[in-house]
């Protein structure tokens, strides 16, 4: 089988590390580049975290630097999660090459007019990035298999009560990606949710015996302690590799193809995601939305690609 192309647009982040390190260790995957988005932290710290995590896995694509603010100029960090580095836990080492030059969004441009196929693109921080993409690069939609997305709920939210972080930094990205008429799949907290970091995980991570090994427990130690200080959850939910394995193997996620929409303007709801899961609204469908895991399949693949980083 010929691997999926993507490129992988990320903001580093415990989970978007995870989600580089299986993009670039599954045979099933063609990693052609990074781009990095403001989200988990500023854009310069989450664009060191994703040279650095190059060096620690040895992951040798071009990365650029990307959006450092929303489309509406705003930036927050989820340091209260990932810490003041965006990738707190473990010592990571110095970068071994460097960025791209120009913006994050003219690298997407050119991997998808210099590939020869379609591309995918994933997109595991905010959507900015995307956004910008499509609007700035109309000529290169038809270049596009698809859109992976991680990000958004069908309930409850991560940031505020109903939105999830990543649509909740950049609403308006989002609205233009749903509203982009490609095909579109988004793994958000229902089903990210279900890929739990929990003891037996721990060890089997751990059990690899491997310096990247140690250093991933670390990170995810630390993650594990943030997410139970803030979410009351002792397994921590690691959400990013998620919209890489669906590329995978498509039987890691159930999905429902159904109509979302982004709440723009609401008070209490600006940056919900609001799944027709029943077809109430009579909207058209526009996303494969991600609501069950094979927690068993997903996590075969993602220790794999550890052990295969490790060799």
């Amino acid at each position: 089988m010929t691997p999926t192309p993507i490129i992988l647009d990320c903001d580093p982040g415990h989970d978007d590390a995870m989600a580089m390190i299986l993009a670039a260790y599954n045979p099933a995957i063609n990693l052609l580049g990074i781009t990095t988005v403001s989200g988990n932290g500023i854009i310069n710290k989450v664009t060191e975290n994703a040279l650095r995590v190059c060096a620690l896995a040895k992951i040798n694509v071009p990365v650029a630097q990307g959006a450092g603010a929303s489309l509406l100029g705003a930036v927050e960090a989820a340091s209260d999660i990932h810490g003041e580095t965006a990738l707190d836990g473990a010592p990571l080492p110095a970068a071994t090459f460097a960025l791209q030059p120009g913006h994050g969004v003219d690298l997407i441009a050119k991997l998808v007019r210099e590939h020869p196929e379609k591309v995918t693109l994933v997109a595991t921080g905010p959507l900015t990035n995307i956004a910008l993409f499509l609007k700035m690069y109309p000529e290169l939609q038809d270049r596009i298999e698809a859109i992976v997305f991680m990000g958004g709920s069908a309930g409850r939210g991560n940031r505020t009560p109903y939105a999830e972080f990543n649509i909740w930094m950049d609403p308006e990205a989002c609205d233009v990606v749903l509203k982009s008429g490609l095909p579109l799949t988004m793994i958000g907290l229902d089903v990210t949710h279900q890929a739990l970091i929990t003891k037996e995980i721990f060890a089997r991570l751990e059990g690899l015996n491997t310096e990247i090994a140690k250093t991933l427990s670390g990170l995810m130690r630390f993650f594990a302690q943030t997410y139970n200080d803030v979410f009351e959850m002792p397994d921590p939910p690691l959400h990013d590799p998620i919209a890489v394995a669906v590329l995978i193997d498509s039987t890691v996620t159930k999905n429902r193809f159904v109509n979302v929409e982004v709440e723009l303007s609401g008070l209490h709801t600006r940056g919900a995601t609001v799944v027709d899961i029943y077809s109430r609204t009579g909207g058209k469908a526009n996303v494969d939305v991600a609501l069950e895991l094979d927690f068993d399949k997903f996590w075969t693949m993602m220790l794999d690609a550890v052990e295969a980083a490790g060799r």
